[in-house]
């Protein structure tokens, strides 16, 4: 994924920063009580981005690629009541044609209320933020910029299974393929289109996996694996669905997360959620790790589109907190 440069035309409409409002046609219920969160083991989600990482980089129409899609529909299918692989074939920057898949899991698949938590899976053929520039033209591991999110979402499968959610409360874990194959940075200026990012949450916008689809609200994750994480709110997500934000950010703060999820507006992201707010109407926000103002040479984690950004720079403690505070989220609603 990558930082917007320019506002996307009239793609998006931003509500006040400090908007909470949810959509008018929900009827705000009691908060529940006695509701048990199952434990979240950030171990195992480790595990999860470790093996993806095993692979190799899940670089579109590689063997890596393929053999991680297989591992994880077979994996899924073990934990979730539905597994839907969408197959879709997109053009990227350069005109090359690819075929790629969306993933989804879904728990309680009859349920109409759902909630939605994406990542994505594929990673970045080129490491063109590398500082040395013999490495630009190397796929990525991409440990944090997209196995993070989808070892988290994997925990969430395996607890879920065994811990069952509300049974009017459906949640769909969606695995987006070909996010990150964006032009690279020595690409002449004219490739450089932001909509030649996100192809996979652009096509599932546009054409979901079921007729009619419709979410509550979403949740991408984005980066959310390495040490010392910093989590302000996302200027994208703050303006369009303030009211999730704030849900998640409360939910945070409840948990003693403070340091990680910040009180502050952070940069605006290019990323999954601008095409889930905009083609599929679902109120979507990104939690994704952004650095601070002082000497940055990008609002990324460090090892953003290099070689090193590999399973060295994932973090057990970071995935835990994350993992902790989504499962209070969604078994909260």
């Amino acid at each position: 994924m990558k930082r917007i440069i320019l506002i996307l035309g009239v793609l998006l409409v931003f509500a006040g920063c400090e908007n909470e409002k949810k959509p008018t046609a929900t009827v705000q219920k009691q908060e529940k009580k006695n509701v048990v969160v199952p434990a979240f083991d950030g171990n195992s989600a480790f595990d999860f981005v470790k093996k993806q990482c095993d692979f190799g980089p899940r670089v579109p129409g590689s063997l890596a690629h393929q053999q991680c899609a297989d591992w994880m529909v077979t994996t899924l299918n073990g934990y979730a009541d539905t597994v839907f692989v969408q197959d879709f074939r997109t053009r990227v920057y350069d005109g090359k044609v690819f075929d790629g898949q969306n993933i989804i899991a879904a728990f309680n698949p009859n349920a109409k209320k759902r909630i939605i938590v994406a990542a994505h899976w594929d990673s970045r053929p080129y490491a063109d933020n590398d500082p040395d520039e013999a490495n630009w033209k190397k796929p990525i591991d991409g440990a944090n910029d997209g196995a993070s999110g989808c070892g988290v979402m994997m925990e969430m499968a395996r607890v879920m299974k065994t811990n069952r959610i509300d049974e009017n409360i459906g949640i769909d874990l969606i695995f987006f393929d070909l996010e990150d194959y964006g032009a690279p940075k020595w690409a002449d200026a004219s490739l450089h289109d932001d909509l030649a990012w996100g192809l996979g949450s652009q096509y599932w916008s546009k054409k979901p996996h079921i007729d009619g689809y419709k979410a509550y609200y979403g949740i991408l994750l984005d980066m959310v694996g390495a040490k010392n994480p910093r989590f302000p709110k996302e200027y994208y997500s703050q303006g369009n669905a303030a009211w999730v934000q704030n849900k998640v950010w409360r939910t945070a703060r409840d948990m003693g997360y403070t340091d990680a999820f910040t009180n502050e507006l952070g940069d605006p992201i290019n990323d999954d959620h601008i095409y889930m707010i905009h083609y599929a109407g679902i109120p979507t926000i990104d939690l994704i790790h952004l650095v601070g103002d002082d000497d940055r040479t990008s609002c990324f984690f460090p090892y953003w589109h290099t070689v090193n950004d590999n399973i060295e720079q994932i973090d057990v403690k970071t995935l835990q907190m994350v993992g902790n505070v989504m499962m209070k989220v969604i078994y909260n609603e």
